[in-house]
């Protein structure tokens, strides 16, 4: 008997942390297992670099900079017309936050599945990249440090692009 007590105790609890995590705006997704292995990279090990993106508060900035971009972007905006960009915005700044080392957890979905449907071609992708160098620019960031992100999400495109 209590078994099932404390089975629906920890999926309530569960619930709530999950529901924790979810900005005003953002759109339910299917439940998928959160883990930093999703975030598609381990994190640099310098501090230093962290800093030199100005923390969480330059990162939150590139991430909206970035997100302003791509959706009037006519190369890539069609691709996330449709998008949920409190989510989108939410993860990337996890995202970024993570694998520059900073103190963030990555709680959105691994690069694959979270792209699958999207049919994103290299050359988009090479748009989204564009606009991503041309946020950190306006943030301040080194193009030396700049590298040591593109560096880590590079690889990611052969989980991205798919046509």
């Amino acid at each position: 008997m209590l078994r099932p007590v404390i089975a629906l105790f920890i999926s309530t609890l569960t619930a709530i942390v999950a529901a924790a995590e979810v900005l005003p705006g953002e759109l339910p997704v299917d439940a998928y297992e959160q883990s930093n292995e999703n975030a598609g990279a381990q994190p640099v090990e310098n501090p230093d670099v962290f800093a030199a993106f100005h923390g969480q508060d330059g990162i939150d900035r590139i991430v909206d900079d970035l997100v302003d971009r791509i959706i009037v972007d006519p190369r890539i905006e069609g691709i996330f017309r449709a998008s949920d960009l409190v989510r989108l915005r939410r993860t990337l700044k996890e995202q970024f936050c993570y694998l520059l080392g900073g103190p963030c957890e990555y709680t959105g979905r691994n690069m694959m599945d979270a792209h699958k449907d999207q049919g994103i071609s290299t050359r988009e992708f090479n748009a989204l990249v564009e606009s991503l160098q041309a946020a950190m620019d306006t943030e301040g960031v080194p193009f030396a440090v700049q590298n040591k992100l593109v560096a880590k999400l590079a690889p990611m495109k052969r989980d991205i692009v798919t046509r």
